[in-house]
């Protein structure tokens, strides 16, 4: 009896418990995967799938078939409704068995549910994609604390980490496709497109190896993390994580290797602290479901959110006149990449200084990230948005200081806005306060400030303040 292996959010042969199982108790095994939103837009009208997801993507699935081919199993790509590609794929090739791990959200669980109605359905598909596993929290999901430190202080003290599933052993005898099968949907690619990292589980483990033991960087970590323009100030897992081509289990594993062989610290303990923060979101989407989506969040703060659309591209486009927010979304736009640091502020700005709604700022990050996971896109962006988690009194990043902090010679900016090279780097973060005329004389091919950063969080405060009062 053949089986049918449904990849979603794991595209790796290592740690993969539904490849597992199926190779286990199977003789021939047939994997698919169905790239749904390869022709999608977002509700406010971007590609769900940017060129830069694209390309990540393919990369990956790439790997994943040479991957498979050793282990004689042929890969299907296909886009369209899981239920009529799983349906068409099973009758094609007489499949009595099917297999899949659980991925979070509505549009995946409504493929869980293609995919037992099917009535082959072999094994309760389990969430793979996090370091911890739900039956293995000491609280039901519904009792999930709202706050990450609470969460964290929960978890730690009796915190158990499965081991990782090994690279299963090869299918007795291999499946031939049919020629229709073979082909793969059209991913209308632009090979001028150069991303700063390759899709594929083979390229993540490999990043994973330099960053531990090969070049010792997870030792300084916590001190460099903040870094917003080299390769080497942070992990950069997060785009293998995302898609699953590497396991959260298999970065475990290894940095609690490197601490036994090398040095344990408060570098080495905040990289497993990030990968908290990753089933802090995800298990706080399974919580919430699709509140998660909501104008105001989670937990339902009301704000009086703006749809501008003037505003919002100048955002999106790198034309706020803000140096930090104009690199930081260039970058994006140019790379399918973004820091951690800037993230934080260019969403401050978007939310706090334009006023505008968070879900479209999140949307733009779906659409071009390569590490957009929804759980963690969207949780952070609630949280920075000040209707998430660990609610503050109106938080917000000032975008010059923190530029000036974390950027000091202007070398990141000036690295994406080329108006800016010939600008002295300590004079960078000051342009939006400086004279006119003097910043223009400093700067004439860049724009002058969208708004004015202090008057414009006043009157956010005050129209949230008014709002609530109505």
């Amino acid at each position: 009896m053949k089986a049918l292996v449904y990849f979603q959010n794991d595209l790796r042969v290592h740690d993969n418990d539904a490849l597992h199982h199926a190779l286990k108790n199977h003789d021939q095994v047939i994997a698919l995967v169905n790239v749904r939103s390869l022709n999608k837009k977002t509700a406010n009208g971007f590609p769900k799938l940017g060129l830069p997801r694209r390309q990540f993507l393919y990369e990956t699935l790439q790997c994943l078939k040479a991957s498979l081919a050793a282990l004689n199993v042929p890969l299907i790509v296909k886009s369209g409704d899981p239920f009529e590609v799983v349906t068409l794929i099973t009758e094609r090739y007489n499949v009595g068995g099917i297999y899949t791990n659980k991925a979070v959200g509505s549009e995946e669980d409504m493929v869980l549910s293609a995919l037992k109605r099917t009535g082959r359905l072999k094994r309760e598909p389990r969430i793979t994609n996090s370091l911890i596993a739900p039956d293995d929290l000491p609280f039901p999901i519904d009792a999930m604390p709202e706050v990450f430190t609470s969460f964290r202080k929960r978890v730690e003290p009796t915190l158990r980490i499965r081991q990782p599933l090994t690279i299963p052993k090869k299918a007795a005898q291999p499946v031939h496709l049919h020629p229709e099968d073979a082909a793969w949907p059209d991913f209308a690619l632009d090979q001028s497109f150069r991303s700063r990292f390759k899709g594929g589980e083979t390229e993540g483990l490999k990043r994973l190896e330099y960053y531990t033991f090969g070049q010792d960087l997870v030792r300084t970590y916590k001190k460099t993390r903040n870094g917003m323009l080299r390769d080497d100030d942070s992990t950069k897992l997060s785009p293998y994580l995302a898609v699953g081509s590497l396991s959260p289990l298999t970065v475990y594993e290894r940095v609690r290797a490197y601490e036994k062989a090398r040095t344990k610290n408060d570098s080495t303990y905040w990289v497993i602290f990030e990968l908290l923060w990753r089933d802090f979101f995800t298990f706080m989407h399974l919580k919430h479901v699709n509140r998660f989506f909501h104008a105001y969040g989670m937990r339902g703060r009301r704000v009086p959110w703006s749809s501008d659309q003037t505003l919002f591209n100048a955002w999106k486009n790198g034309e706020t006149g803000y140096p930090l927010v104009d690199a930081a979304m260039n970058e994006l736009r140019t790379t399918g990449f973004m820091s951690n640091r800037a993230r934080q502020n260019v969403a401050s700005f978007l939310t706090k200084n334009l006023g505008i709604d968070w879900r479209m700022g999140a949307e733009w990050f779906e659409s071009l990230l390569i590490d957009h996971d929804v759980s963690s896109n969207y949780g952070n962006w609630q949280y920075v948005a000040g209707i998430g988690n660990d609610q503050r009194e109106f938080r917000f990043f000032n975008v010059m200081t923190q530029g000036k902090r974390y950027d000091p010679s202007g070398t990141f900016a000036k690295h994406y806005i080329p108006a800016l090279r010939g600008v002295d780097g300590s004079l960078v973060y000051e342009l939006p306060a400086m004279d006119d005329a003097f910043a223009r004389m400093l700067a004439p091919d860049y724009r002058e400030p969208i708004v004015d950063f202090h008057a414009s969080i006043e009157n956010r405060k005050q129209a949230l303040k008014d709002f609530n009062q109505e």
